[in-house]
């Protein structure tokens, strides 16, 4: 049986950016390892969710790992909450949190909805613990301006609104039920009692006053949206027969994985920001092949690029990638995929529909004329266009793990 590598580049995929010439990150970048998988492997272009559908990181990485979004999503919260080591227990209701920034002039509009991608564990620990009309708030910090929130207590419903507007310049929204029940009614009230209490604690918070002394962006709410809870699905390893790890720096990443199944592996400097040690993630992802069949190894900072609208720093990081871990993963006896789990667009600055580049290279793969891995030369390929969901499916195949179907 074969075995396989998938990596995962977060937000790779881009639009044509003028004021470039036209080109995207992917086609700027100097890239001779991807460049080269592309000559010697199989190329496509894909709709992780479906056309015209735009992706959610966490909808798009169920849709990677070869189930369907549509038919078993427990909400992003739950995601967080299992990524950031939180055993969600029955009755529980999770969210994702962003620390954010609003006017401190009474308005509360939203100056910045990550902070300048600021926060902390001491911010997260003051409103740790929180208890309003017997639910407690469990609050933990992630990475950058992430938290994971868990409202534990009796009499609570994962339908409710987002609090977050997903937008700047607008105040923050008031969670409402989604479904006309009384626990979705009382979750939202508790919900708008809890972000009101984070204004109000983080404002006066001794971090927070550095950082107006600094002249920084203050993290002075807790936004939350996401609401999840937890739910069984088949675990990846009945699903396909084949052993998978996990290789991630964030939360969000490793609570996907965990709700499948699959266990994850900590690796030192692996920090789900452009800091993050790449070429340790490629290391111990080889050398996790010695004992698992497949590894996910996702990558974070290419996203983060295309939501802050930086060209260049995009590029960078296609270029630190493809030096510190491509690089390694081309000397491998193994099959290797490279692709994103959407796009985000430099000019856009946050996700769209369009189709990511996914390259496949291994023993046994039907090359094409490809030359390049970018998403115009992926076009090309001989994969076509397919969605997410069809990755692993034909992975299996590839590897030895197939299962007819019919006689």
């Amino acid at each position: 049986m074969g075995k396989a590598i998938l990596l995962v580049c977060d937000g790779l995929g881009d639009r044509p950016f003028a004021e470039r010439g036209g080109k995207t990150p992917l086609q700027v970048a100097k890239k001779p390892n991807s460049d080269e998988l592309a000559r010697e492997g199989i190329n496509g272009q894909m709709d992780v969710i479906s056309p015209g559908i735009v992706p959610g990181s966490d909808t798009a990485h169920l849709a990677l790992l070869g189930y369907d979004p549509f038919q078993c999503y427990p909400g992003r919260g739950t995601f967080e909450a299992l990524g950031a080591g939180i055993e969600l227990k029955e009755g529980d209701i999770a969210f994702r949190g962003n620390f954010a920034t609003v006017a401190e002039d009474g308005s509360m509009r939203i100056l910045d909805r990550r902070a300048g991608r600021f926060g902390s564990k001491a911010l997260a620990d003051a409103l740790n613990g929180i208890e309003i009309n017997g639910v407690e708030v469990i609050v933990k910090h992630t990475v950058e301006h992430r938290c994971a929130v868990v409202f534990r207590g009796e009499g609570l419903s994962r339908f409710v609104s987002d609090v977050d507007p997903h937008e700047e310049g607008l105040p923050p929204r008031k969670c409402i039920p989604t479904r006309s029940e009384r626990n979705a009614e009382r979750t939202a009230r508790i919900v708008n009692e809890f972000v009101r209490r984070s204004h109000e604690i983080l404002s006066e918070h001794p971090e927070n006053e550095e950082r107006r002394r600094k002249g920084v962006p203050v993290a002075n709410i807790l936004l939350l949206r996401g609401a999840g809870a937890h739910e069984s699905v088949e675990p990846f390893q009945e699903r396909f027969g084949f052993k998978a790890c996990c290789i991630a720096g964030a939360s969000l990443y490793k609570g996907v994985a965990k709700f499948l199944g699959i266990p994850t592996i900590d690796v030192e400097g692996a920090t789900g920001n452009a800091n993050t040690n790449l070429k340790a993630k490629a290391e111990s992802a080889i050398e996790a092949l010695k004992t698992h069949d497949f590894v996910f190894v996702h990558v974070k900072a290419t996203d983060n690029f295309g939501h802050d609208g930086d060209f260049d720093g995009k590029v960078r990081m296609i270029e630190r990638i493809d030096a510190e871990m491509i690089s390694l993963f081309r000397e491998i006896d193994a099959y290797v995929v490279v692709t994103a789990d959407h796009s985000t667009p430099v000019s856009l600055r946050r996700h769209s529909a369009d189709p990511v580049p996914v390259v496949i290279c291994g023993d046994g793969v039907r090359t094409d004329t490809v030359q390049k891995f970018d998403e115009f030369a992926a076009a090309s390929g001989g994969l076509g266009r397919l969605r997410g969901k069809d990755l692993i499916p034909i992975l299996s195949d590839l590897m030895g793990f197939y299962k007819m179907f019919g006689t």
